[in-house]
C-alpha cells in the first residue's frame, strides 16, 4: 500500500535516531547469541543488512569496514568466533522471511 502520508518517523530529531541506532548496535553486539540468519528468519534484516545501510546513508567506508563498524570487529574474526552453522530450517525462514522485504 502506497500513501502519501508523511512518516512521522522523518520528524524523529537526528540526535534522538543516531542515539537509538547506537543502541541498538550495541545491543546486537552484546547480544552475539541472536545469530545474523536468525535475524534474518525472523525480521528480514541483520548486522549485514545494518552495514549496508549505513553506506547507502553515506558512510564513507567500504563493506568490509562498514561491517566491522557494526560487528565491533573485523567480519572474519566474527565469523570464527560468534557465527555458528546455519541449519536448513533457518535458511529456509530466512528466504520465505526476505521475500516479504519486497515492495511491489
Amino acid at each position: 500500500m502506497i500513501t502519501n502520508a508523511r512518516d512521522p518517523l522523518d520528524d524523529l530529531p537526528d540526535a534522538v535516531a543516531a542515539a537509538a541506532f547506537r543502541r541498538l548496535v550495541r545491543h546486537l553486539r552484546h547480544r552475539h547469541d541472536a545469530q545474523n540468519i536468525e535475524l534474518m528468519g525472523l525480521a528480514g534484516f541483520c548486522r549485514n543488512c545494518l552495514a549496508d545501510w549505513i553506506r547507502e546513508a553515506g558512510f564513507e567506508g567500504d563493506k568490509l569496514a562498514a561491517r566491522e563498524l557494526i560487528h565491533g570487529m573485523p567480519q572474519d574474526e566474527w565469523k570464527a568466533t560468534r557465527q555458528t552453522p546455519a541449519t536448513e530450517e533457518q535458511l529456509a525462514r530466512m528466504e520465505a522471511s526476505v521475500a516479504k522485504n519486497r515492495v511491489e
